[in-house]
């Protein structure tokens, strides 16, 4: 069994845990009652068995720092452990909102105490690089390039456990055109919708954005892609890097605003559920606050649009068995369950088969598999498993880091099924595609 991480230096001596702004607040503290029903939900504590490794442990930490305890060693690196899957607000039974606790502390935690060279460089080059679409489709080229020279299996094994992470988290990229910045209803018009296409999403998989589109014209709605959109700032939030993500959000708002639509429509769980809590991150910008509120009113995930418009376009037979796999970010942080089994269900021919464990993450949690790759391998190997126990030839899911995370722990284990985006399966069915369309290896690499 892997132990936690320990990459910091230690506590800021001499110093409360917390200061002024923005700390986990104490009324939401107060709601833990630590009954242990988030403890079997939770992933480290899973892993581990380590009371502090589990939400009412860390809580517990958060209430010390609140009685003027000083940022210890524990605190930081029991936070930084968190995945932040939010499993164990599904679980509990008190409705403790530990998601807003969690971001608070890591806030905390990102200004105040001083991380280890290394740790520090790290991070640094990761959000230079992973909020910015432009800057990783620069890499789309050197990375192609690589995976068809044969290379990887050489280069692989020789690799850091970080960068050996990078490298098997890469999926196979095909050339797909930009999104057009609008495109028509097809049929009647029923709703005017803008589309984040996100940064990973838009440089790794633009065939989930081209289906999305695709899919949201035929359901009878006219589609805004706005141009130059930037991050929505989900892996920095989640990350303790507040004025970081509040400059994504108040740039995606802008964006948007001028966009004109009804409703704004992610196809990425992380990204959803962070731009529907904008009216929190911006509750004390004088000029975003109302604007953040009435934005974050308007985002859907892409199942829950079309559950609430409802099918018009016919779906033709996919033969196939699939398995779904709950988001974390979709299931446990918005709520949507129903819908994304709802559409598939409505696809004539094809059988959904469930995933045991499926509160249990993956273990890719925005750049938690980066920044803890030995941890997130164990997770995603028991993901793995659980997934290649339903017998299922593709397992279906609504996040770019899922796909990524299972499809090398998939690779890793020897074992073989096809994976891909809601978006993609339903983009099939509509067009009358054949199931060979999705079926191809877990990471596309060659067997």
């Amino acid at each position: 069994m892997i132990d936690p991480p320990r990459d910091v230096l230690g506590p800021v001596l001499g110093e409360p845990a917390f200061d002024a702004h923005r700390p986990p607040r104490r009324e939401l503290v107060d709601d833990c009652v630590h009954c242990g029903f988030c403890l079997t939900t939770c992933p480290t504590y899973v892993l581990w068995g380590e009371e502090m490794d589990s939400p009412r442990g860390r809580i517990h930490l958060m209430k010390q720092g609140l009685d003027g305890e000083p940022m210890s060693d524990a605190l930081v690196r029991h936070v930084d452990a968190c995945l932040g899957c939010m499993a164990c607000v599904t679980a509990c039974p008190s409705g403790v909102r530990y998601d807003r606790l969690i971001e608070d502390t890591r806030a905390q935690v990102e200004r105040r105490h001083p991380r280890a060279p290394g740790q520090r460089l790290l991070r640094e080059t990761i959000f230079a690089l992973f909020p910015y679409p432009r800057r990783l489709r620069l890499l789309r080229g050197p990375l192609r390039a690589y995976q068809a020279s044969g290379l990887r299996r050489f280069v692989a094994p020789r690799l850091a456990p970080t960068l050996a992470t990078l490298e098997s988290l890469a999926p196979r990229l095909t050339r797909v055109p930009r999104p057009p910045g609008r495109v028509p209803a097809s049929g009647p018009r029923r709703a005017v919708v803008g589309v984040l296409t996100g940064c990973v999403q838009s440089a790794f998989f633009p065939d989930v954005n081209a289906a999305t589109i695709r899919v949201l014209a035929a359901e009878g709605c006219e589609v805004v892609v706005p141009p130059a959109q930037g991050c929505c700032g989900a892996l920095s939030v989640h990350n303790g890097r507040e004025a970081e993500a509040q400059g994504f959000a108040r740039k995606l708002i802008d964006r948007f605003e001028r966009a004109g639509v009804e409703h704004v429509v992610v196809n990425a769980a992380g990204c959803g559920s962070s731009m529907k809590e904008y009216a929190d991150l911006l509750r004390d910008d004088p000029r975003y606050a109302d604007r953040a509120t009435a934005f974050a009113a308007k985002v859907r995930d892409l199942s829950e649009i079309l559950v609430e418009l409802g099918p018009v376009a016919p779906r033709q037979p996919l033969p196939v068995t699939v398995a779904y796999h709950d988001a974390c970010h979709l299931g446990h942080a918005q709520g949507v369950r129903a819908q994304p089994r709802a559409l598939l269900a409505g696809i004539p021919g094809l059988v959904v088969r469930e995933i045991a464990d499926p509160e249990i993450c993956c273990g890719s949690a925005g750049v938690w598999n980066v920044l803890n790759p030995e941890p997130a391998a164990e997770l995603g190997d028991r993901k793995a498993k659980d997934v290649l126990a339903t017998g299922a030839e593709l397992l279906v899911t609504a996040n770019p880091g899922c796909l990524m995370q299972v499809a090398a722990a998939v690779h890793r284990l020897g074992g073989e099924i096809s994976l891909a985006h809601t978006a993609r399966v339903l983009d099939a069915s509509i067009r009358g595609l054949p199931v060979a369309a999705l079926l191809q290896p877990a990471d596309g690499r060659s067997r």
